[in-house]
């Protein structure tokens, strides 16, 4: 979160509420339940790390003062980098992967029953990502990244079908 703020912030300086809308903006339907009160306390965190500066900005007669966040160096440093690093989202699943064998090994819980858990959670998100997906509003950009989900979200379906096959099987030799 830290880096996407302070990318939207390299285009110009903005105050929070701005940077939200760029946000929103720019990722389409899954921006949506962003927290507002998250970027403030990303923008303060910022502050503290010297990556961003703020000053206060007088309002309109019908609004409050407002504090505008620019990049400092360091700031614009780090966002080149992170433009410039090559990398691929981490999915939860070597997380799941640990847990599952975890709750197996120790006998805490069923590890297909977890499996399905998982299932139905990702299918929920699937089904969530495919409505947004073919809602004609959506900018091409947002488009793009909410059929990226999709893409993924169905790999995570197959490889939890793996696992429920491979576990099953693990259950019926140990049960013959």
């Amino acid at each position: 979160m830290q880096d996407v703020v302070l990318a939207m912030l390299a285009k110009e300086p903005a105050h929070g509420y701005e940077l939200r809308s760029r946000m929103r903006d720019a990722l389409g339907p899954l921006g949506d339940a962003m927290n507002a009160g998250q970027i403030y306390v990303t923008l303060t965190r910022l502050a503290k790390a010297g990556m961003v500066t703020s000053q206060r900005s007088e309002g309109l007669p019908d609004r409050p003062d407002r504090r505008v966040y620019a990049l400092t160096p360091a700031g614009q440093e780090r966002v080149s980098s992170w433009l410039a690093e090559v990398s691929w989202p981490k999915p939860d699943l070597t997380e799941f992967h640990l847990k599952l064998v975890a709750a197996a090994t120790a006998r805490l819980a069923d590890p297909v029953a977890l499996v399905d858990a998982q299932r139905r959670e990702v299918l929920r998100r699937l089904r969530d990502a495919q409505r947004a997906a073919l809602d004609r509003s959506v900018d091409p950009v947002a488009g793009l990244l909410l059929e990226g989900v999709v893409l993924r979200l169905r790999a995570d379906l197959e490889w939890l079908e793996a696992c429920e096959r491979m576990w099953t099987g693990r259950n019926r030799k140990a049960g013959a």
